[in-house]
């Protein structure tokens, strides 16, 4: 069933129903809830598990102080719920775990400004039920946006897939638990694998 207007507040019911990115960008979504629109279809998800919270915090804690120590070097660092891209040629909507934005939005800055200012540096943290959409659909639709460079944590498989902009399409570089993330759009900014990936690892008191 097609839900054509957003006046309706999106919640699990819907998860899997048909809407256009028209309607879905000023949609509401019940409180406790994750909402993205994946090639003009709902996906409803629950807020973060542990592991993936931790990892996520992890890399946004070491962003933080990158921002504080080099505070020119790039403009704002939002999370899943502070940011959205909008990519109508594939009627979807994604809230990136992270996004770096380099500069500063032009013109308007309402709820309309999502629809030009995309970030740099994107980084999705990968769980079982992100799988498919994290190495599938949105490294199509990131690279179509304008994405400079596309970062995949996957801590099952111990891999950071880094995707960088090419002239037609990206170039890829696998990480494993003993490489460090840089890049050219951070200068001097280090991101250790294996401390993201055992980032929810619980120490035990010795």
């Amino acid at each position: 069933m097609s839900l054509t207007t957003a006046k309706v507040k999106i919640g699990p019911r819907h998860h899997g129903r048909k809407m256009s990115l028209k309607a879905f960008e000023f949609a509401q979504v019940e409180d406790g809830c994750l909402s993205e629109l994946a090639r003009g279809y709902i996906v409803v998800s629950e807020v973060a598990n542990f592991p993936h919270a931790r990892r996520t915090a992890f890399i946004r804690t070491r962003l933080g102080h990158y921002h504080v120590e080099h505070p020119d070097a790039l403009y704002e660092i939002l999370g899943t719920m502070e940011c959205k891209l909008l990519i109508p040629d594939w009627e979807s909507e994604r809230h990136p775990d992270i996004a770096i934005y380099l500069t500063a939005p032009k013109g308007r800055q309402d709820r309309t400004m999502w629809r030009a200012w995309i970030p740099d540096l994107t980084i999705e943290v990968v769980s079982d039920s992100s799988r498919d959409r994290d190495y599938t659909e949105k490294r199509d639709e990131y690279w179509t946006v304008g994405v400079k460079e596309y970062w995949i944590v996957d801590a099952k498989l111990e891999q950071v897939l880094i995707l960088k902009r090419g002239r037609s399409r990206w170039t890829e570089k696998s990480l494993g638990p003993a490489d460090v993330c840089t890049t050219r759009l951070l200068p001097g900014f280090k991101l250790p694998c294996r401390a993201v990936f055992e980032a929810a690892v619980e120490q035990s008191d010795e």
